[in-house]
């Protein structure tokens, strides 16, 4: 039945906020919270580096990541499945994390989650309500999405690049930023002009693809698709929705991971976003719904369902010292 989350779902998310509010398992030897740097003049990023699976496996680095975001990464969930005060979208903070040898995924979310248990006082209960939703079809005219070729060495999805910000990019007659060598890799990242968005997926999943949909509108979309390859495409929009929630505009230039993106878990993207001043050439963009349509061969029809979400009881604005 469209919507429902599995009750194996509801059961994990379950353990999860129980796992938050107890004392045991397993935590960082040492972590250091501070809060965000105001973002340097034509330069913004956001994100997870490192931990379990990387090539930084004994230590995680947060950069500008709000609790909302720590919160996706550690519980494996999405943005609109967490309900709480406007300051967990707000306040910012750098993390560095060291993790015990041997440690492996699982255990750097339950650190997490202990963290903010910790640090931030983080109660939480999950319950079960009604939502707007959306489900991704293939609209009447077949699929538009160009099948990924098969490379003989591909590097992992989302692989990190090396460390600090990249150059400011060139700008395109489309008044887009292009991407600079080395920059499309697999996965989806966006770019961001006044009044227009680029989503570029290489090597994509649907999966992937609705995720990033999902965070666009800030609600659940389903993939009812049936298309199980990796594609290529790129997608012009108008932005709309939650997808930027809580996020500062970037500055002129600014290049960074998309909104709950980085590495390390929950909505991990390995994409990144790109800004510049200019407007696009060729006029206003479509709305993201026809966008779909007219550019991948896509729908997405409205729908309603249950979603289990996790629901705030306290948090504190500020973690206690380090």
């Amino acid at each position: 039945m469209f919507g429902k989350i599995p009750v194996s779902g509801l059961a994990i998310l379950a353990c999860c906020a129980a796992l938050a509010q107890e004392a045991g398992g397993p935590t960082f030897v040492v972590a250091s919270i501070k809060p965000a740097a105001p973002m340097e003049p034509g330069r913004m990023m956001v994100g997870m580096r490192g931990g379990p699976g990387t090539q930084d496996p004994g230590q995680i680095n947060v950069t500008n990541m709000s609790i909302r975001d720590l919160m996706t990464s550690a519980f494996n969930v999405k943005t609109y499945q967490i309900t709480g005060p406007a300051f967990i979208d707000s306040q910012r903070f750098d993390i560095v994390a060291k993790i015990p040898a041997g440690a492996s995924k699982d255990d750097a979310n339950v650190m997490m989650q202990n963290l903010l248990k910790e640090r931030f006082g983080l109660k939480l209960h999950h319950e079960t309500k009604e939502m707007a939703m959306f489900a991704l079809v293939i609209a009447k005219n077949g699929p538009k999405l160009k099948e990924s070729v098969e490379d003989p060495s591909p590097g992992p999805e989302g692989a990190e690049g090396p460390p600090g910000l990249p150059p400011p990019p060139k700008i395109g007659k489309d008044g887009m930023p292009e991407l600079p060598p080395g920059m499309r890799r697999q996965g989806i990242l966006m770019m961001m002009i006044p009044g227009r968005l680029r989503m570029i997926g290489t090597k994509t999943t649907i999966s992937r693809l609705v995720d990033t949909l999902a965070r666009q509108y800030d609600k659940p979309v389903v993939d009812q698709t049936g298309l199980t390859k990796t594609y290529d495409f790129t997608l012009d929009f108008a932005p709309e929705g939650g997808g930027m929630r809580g996020m500062p505009m970037p500055p002129p230039g600014a290049m960074g991971p998309p909104p709950g993106g980085g590495g390390g878990g929950g909505e991990a993207g390995g994409g990144a976003v790109m800004r510049t001043p200019d407007t696009p050439a060729g006029g206003e963009a479509a709305p993201i719904g026809t966008a779909i349509q007219e550019q991948l061969g896509l729908k997405l029809e409205p729908k309603k369902g249950p979603v289990d979400l996790l629901v705030i009881d306290h948090v504190e604005k500020a973690p206690s010292d380090n």
